[in-house]
Order: C-alpha cells, then structure tokens, then sequence
C-alpha cells in the first residue's frame, strides 16, 4: 500500500479530498513548459521516471499484499461512506461501539485503556444525531469510566450486564434465561443481567485464578462482573502454556462455565446463551427499533466476541458491521476501519454528515414554507 501511494506522489499525482478519490497532479518536480525551459521538462520527466522504475522494482511485502487483498473484500468504511450514507438516507441509524481497540488502543496495561479527549468527543458528538451504545467485555462500571458520557448506553460483561430506560421486559428477554431486572438505586433505569445466578460461583472461580496469576509472572486477573479476564500479555512466551493448562484445570471442574479467547486473554464466561450479538438485539428491542424495517444498526469492533454482533446485522439483511484491524482476518462484517484512528475520522464524519443532513431538511422546509406562501 505504501509502495503504491509512493508511485502515484513519483508520478505528480495524489489523491483529492474529496470522497470521488479523484486523482490531480500536485505540481512537485514539473517545469513549466515556457520558452526558457527547453528540454528542462524532458529531463524532470525521465528524472521522474527513473524514480519510478526504482519503486516498481521494489519487493512489495506480502503482509501488504494480503491486507490490500483482504480491503477488497472488506472494503474501507471511509472509502465506502458516500455509498453506505446514500442506503441510509430516509433510514434511522443506532449505533453500537465497542471499547478496546476500537475506541482505545490495545495497551499492556487493562488499567490504562484510556480513550483520548478527541475520541471521546466524537462519540459524544455521535450520540447527538443517533441512539449510541458501547458493548464491551468489561465490566458496565469500568467502560462507563472510561467513557465518561451520560448520553450513551453501556452494556458490560459481552452484553450480560446492560443499564437502559425504563421499559417493561417482553415475555422473549427471559424466554431463555434466569435474568434479574430491576430499576438501579435512582429509579431512573433498568439493569438487565441475564447471569445474575452464576455471581457466587464467578467470584470463587476468581479466587482460585488469582492464586495461579501470582505465581506467573505478568499474568493479571480482571474481574468483569459477569466474566473473568486472564491477561497475558505481559507472560513470558515459555510461561504461556503453563498459564492456559492451569486455566483450563479450573474450568472444568465448573460445568456451567466455558473459556474463551480474545487478544492476549483468556476469558471465562457462564455457558448461557447470551452474547454481544445478543445484546445488540436487545438494545434495538427495547429502544423500540425491533420491529422497525427503516432502522439500520452499525456495530464498529475489533475481536472475536464482536462477530456474533456482525453475524445478527448481516442475518437482518441490513445494516453495518465494521471490523477495525490491521491485518487479514476472517469476518463477517462487510466493512473495515484499520485502526482507532480511523474509527475516530468516521464517527466524526458521520455526526457532520448527519448534521449537515438536518441542516438541509430545516433549509428545505423554510424554501418550502416560503415557496407555497408565494404561491398562494
């Protein structure tokens, strides 16, 4: 990718800014062809061809060959925003998020997940415009300060853990589970908490994963509420194998529990059927869009637990699933976003995008109004 982008600026081109991607000369290495230049722009030509040859002839890595592959079938959702906004338009969007490595980065330390003040402002500047929810593996407490936001809804623990307004249950949110609803202390919203039976035994299952992390070092228990979270990434390589086995011995002695894998963790979570995917359907439920044709829910995530929510989008037949990764990896999301970065550069276009919308309905009505007045 780089190699290309460096052949297109050799040739005196680049990319516009706008969203066509048209393609313009940006003028560097060219000598005017006035009547003291002379052969001057023959020799700026072959210079620049020369150069060229020099780049073309350079082995393209084949990591970046793969990924330029795997953007084909995934294409950009920056790329692809002009496209995706034209099958939104008339449409209501609602927003899923998740946390680690899609609105932070992926850090050594859980702890310092931190969002930087311009993410935070743009998802806050998205929830304007549209519903907005962040689905994380962490705890509903911990996400929520990290994100800090109150214009938001927050699901913890992969979805089994999610604070909403007000509603009565339908008979379907407890066709298949034991849940516990309630109103939180300030009677303001409602606590959905599908594994509230399995705390007891999450948290002697926490006790007995704390005492094998102390003795490896690097290993880090997080407690996640609902779900249990073994970090290793800062476990030695020789180390690792001793770390999942001794995992693995815990797990099997509880039945109704099941581990699972993510980015350097390893997870342990009760064997319900409840997942992100889950949750998203949820959410849409009880904000009133279940039964809405018109609505199109856009999930952004980077791992594995965020493929249940792509896989509920993609059965529905509408909507966004977008994988944020820098590396070829199999998915069912339909778009992709590389890194935080570019998530933040999207949700930032998309609050302009929609403001920009409301801005030309509100001018529309007022040359509308003003049109029939003279008429009549």
């Amino acid at each position: 990718m780089t190699n290309f982008a460096k052949l297109n600026q050799e040739m005196g081109f680049q990319r516009s800014s706008s969203d066509k991607q048209k393609v313009q000369p940006i003028g560097t290495k060219v000598v005017k062809n006035d009547e003291n230049s002379g052969d001057l722009s023959l020799a700026s030509i072959a210079s620049n061809l020369h150069d060229i040859s020099t780049i073309v002839n350079t082995p393209i890595p084949s990591s970046d060959l793969a990924y330029s592959s795997w953007v084909v079938e995934h294409p950009s959702a920056l790329g692809s925003f002009d496209r995706m906004m034209k099958v939104a338009k008339g449409k209501r969007i609602v927003v899923f998020l998740d946390y680690d490595g899609t609105l932070s980065p992926i850090v050594d330390d859980p702890d310092r997940a931190f969002m930087s003040s311009e993410m935070r402002a743009a998802v806050r500047e998205v929830a304007k415009y549209f519903p907005t929810a962040v689905i994380s593996g962490r705890s509903r407490d911990k996400v929520k300060g990290f994100v800090q936001l109150s214009n938001v809804y927050y699901a913890g623990s992969h979805g089994m853990d999610i604070m909403v307004p007000p509603k009565p249950l339908k008979p379907c949110d407890s066709k298949n589970h034991t849940t516990a609803s309630a109103l939180d202390k300030k009677g303001s919203d409602v606590l959905f908490q599908p594994a509230k039976r399995f705390l007891p035994a999450i948290q002697e299952i926490s006790i007995l994963l704390e005492e094998i992390a102390r003795k490896i070092e690097g290993a880090r228990v997080e407690d996640n509420r609902f779900c249990i979270s073994v970090h290793y990434r800062k476990v030695r390589e020789e180390d690792y194998g001793i770390l999942e086995e001794k995992v693995k011995s815990v797990v099997e002695n509880y039945p109704e529990f099941h581990l699972t894998r993510g980015k350097k963790v390893l997870e342990i979570r009760p064997s319900i059927e409840w997942n992100k995917g889950h949750a998203l359907e949820y959410l849409l439920d009880t904000l009133g869009f279940s039964n809405s044709g018109d609505v199109l829910p856009l999930y952004i995530g980077d791992d594995r637990t965020d493929e249940d929510a792509f896989k509920v989008i993609q059965a529905r037949g509408q909507g966004f699933p977008i994988i944020v990764s820098s590396i070829p990896k199999d998915t069912k999301a339909a778009y992709s976003l590389h890194d935080p970065s570019e998530v933040l550069t999207f949700l930032l276009r998309l609050a302009r995008w929609r403001k920009a919308s409301s801005s030309s309905r509100s001018l529309a009505q007022i040359w509308g109004t003003g049109n029939s007045h003279k008429t009549n």
